[in-house]
């Protein structure tokens, strides 16, 4: 298991394959990101590389943090972002990773934060169809209906589908393609949608099922 990279989402755009079929790609772009830090499994209990990117003022980091990254002898980091790792997968500290940590063609998983849609109705946060158009219906033709019995049960059950907030939830799309990388723009493409609104921040790793699927478990 490898470690993962911090990307930031930059747009989607989309390409034809030779079949002429359309499919989505969305653009990640990788750019300073550097091993940060290194937990062991002696030391914390488990193996992790801590990977940064992108660069902030000193001025702007908390004093903890200015001994953090001047015990490691780094520049500050924007985003820090912890990745498990096995035991024969250990980074140097210090050491630069780019676009080129993954293959066209490999399979990774992406996390991200969805886009936060705010307070929103049964109909929009759950699909539901909502009530008739007529047939005696007046007002609450998107409400959702009945939520629960009467004397029995006599409540609401837990995790019924209800109107509420809606979006900004951690998300991670699985099996997504690479289907290109800019070595120099640092960009990778990867074809499908992923979670976050352009510029957010999101985390590749190499996908979980694949790697299951290779190891035969």
């Amino acid at each position: 298991m490898r470690t993962g990279l911090t990307a930031k989402k930059v747009g989607m755009t989309s390409m034809f394959n030779d079949k002429g079929e359309r499919y989505t790609l969305t653009l990640l772009k990788v750019e300073d990101c550097q091993v940060v830090a290194q937990k062991t499994l002696e030391k914390e209990g488990y193996n992790a590389l801590v990977i940064g990117m992108g660069s902030i003022k000193p001025s702007r980091l908390t004093k903890p943090m200015k001994q953090f990254y001047a015990t490691a002898k780094i520049e500050p980091k924007v985003k820090l972002k912890e990745f498990r790792i096995s035991n024969d997968n250990f980074i140097d500290i210090g050491t630069s990773l780019n676009a080129q940590h993954f293959a066209v063609g490999q399979f990774v998983d992406v996390t991200g934060i969805s886009i936060g849609k705010g307070f929103a109705g049964g109909m929009k946060r759950h699909n539901f169809r909502g009530l008739e158009a007529s047939h005696g219906v007046s007002v609450s033709h998107r409400s959702i209906g009945s939520t629960g019995g009467r004397q029995d049960p006599g409540k609401t059950f837990k995790n019924k589908k209800m109107a509420g907030h809606m979006g900004s939830k951690r998300v991670t799309i699985q099996n997504l393609k690479i289907v290109g990388i800019d070595e120099t723009q640092g960009i990778i493409m990867v074809s499908g949608n992923v979670p976050g609104f352009k510029g957010s921040y999101v985390y590749i790793k190499d996908s979980v099922k694949k790697l299951r699927e290779q190891s035969g478990k």
